[in-house]
């Protein structure tokens, strides 16, 4: 579906975007690749991995989705939009609000708009775990956003353009994962767990990035679409990666779960189980039948029904773990493909 169609990233040079960049230039042919970010550096860098002179559809836009202007002309001619641009980082998050909240509630709004503004064909906008009944800002700025999205299919009405979002955990291979921490961790011999009775999702880069061309298919409008992912505990993690360092307890950081949530209870009425994943769908109504297509073939989950880092049902084990990890090779603060 994207040969010959025009996609734009926002947040672009981000490690979703470099990974979805290289399988979209392998997969396919599309006619513009727009990185749309705000870091001139990252794009300089990202420039050297995907010159234009060899990828001709390539195209790097300074930007940010504060500025609704500048979004507004970087939309133009675009089919598809990946809305990858947030802050993220929990307890930075719980310190400077204000700029987590123009980034990842006001930004999201501007792409919306924007995106109604340009009739935008699919919009899908990444989520994360910690927007499932949220205790810590970061969280509460993503459920805004994820929110924004899908109430914007009623702004853009039923010919204009579908807005889903994509919920997923712990990112292996992202910039800020635990991982790459650890391993720095490892020559200090001890590694530092902030609660040894913690979990997390994890979940690699591919996979967010097939969740993602999952969502592109299928989405009709106002879904969150959740994969069923593993879950480890972080001192199985730890021990895994560095099984002869002294693990010490340090104390969960500010705004920081024991325990991650991708669906809550209160979600279960709205969410059907479509085999391979979850879909959460919108309370309101769009006045259109666009979503009985879940209802038809989705079997929906039983009430109270909650997916939890601890509750699941899916734990990964550290042979697996080890043999994701031969994917990547660590450099400073990320893990990167060895591909």
């Amino acid at each position: 579906m994207f040969n010959k169609k025009s996609i734009l990233i926002t947040g672009g040079t981000g490690s979703f975007g470099k990974r979805f960049v290289k399988r979209i230039l392998q997969n396919f042919s599309p006619n513009r690749i727009i990185i749309f970010s705000r870091d001139e550096l990252k794009q300089y860098e990202m420039q050297k991995i995907y010159p234009t002179e060899k990828y001709p559809c390539m195209r790097y836009f300074i930007g940010d989705v504060r500025d609704y202007d500048r979004l507004l002309m970087a939309l133009r001619g675009v089919d598809f939009v990946i809305h990858a641009a947030a802050l993220k980082h929990v307890n930075v998050a719980e310190y400077n609000p204000f700029e987590f909240i123009k980034t990842n509630i006001n930004g999201a709004e501007n792409v919306i708009q924007a995106c109604v503004e340009r009739r935008v064909e699919k919009v899908v906008a990444l989520s994360t775990d910690k927007a499932c009944n949220p205790i810590n800002l970061y969280g509460a700025t993503k459920l805004c956003s994820d929110k924004s999205f899908v109430a914007g299919n009623a702004y853009s009405g039923s010919e204009g353009t579908r807005f889903s979002v994509v919920r997923y955990g712990n990112v292996i291979g992202s910039r800020g994962s635990v991982i790459p921490f650890f391993l720095q961790k490892i020559e200090s011999g001890i590694i530092p767990i902030t609660d040894d009775r913690m979990t997390r999702f994890l979940i690699t880069l591919d996979q967010g990035v097939d969740l993602v061309f999952k969502a592109f298919n299928n989405a009709k409008g106002g879904e969150i679409f959740i994969p069923k992912i593993p879950s480890i505990k972080i001192t199985d993690l730890a021990s895994t990666i560095a099984p002869s360092c002294k693990q010490e307890v340090i104390g969960i950081r500010p705004g920081e779960k024991l325990h991650e949530a991708m669906i809550g209870p209160d979600d279960a009425l709205n969410t059907v189980d479509m085999g391979e994943y979850f879909v959460i769908l919108p309370t309101i109504s769009y006045g259109d039948e666009r979503l009985s297509y879940y209802k038809t073939n989705g079997k929906p989950v039983e009430n109270g029904f909650s997916y939890t880092s601890e509750n699941n049902s899916e734990w990964m084990t550290s042979k697996e773990l080890l043999s994701l990890l031969e994917q990547f090779e660590h450099r400073g603060s990320e893990l990167v493909y060895r591909d």
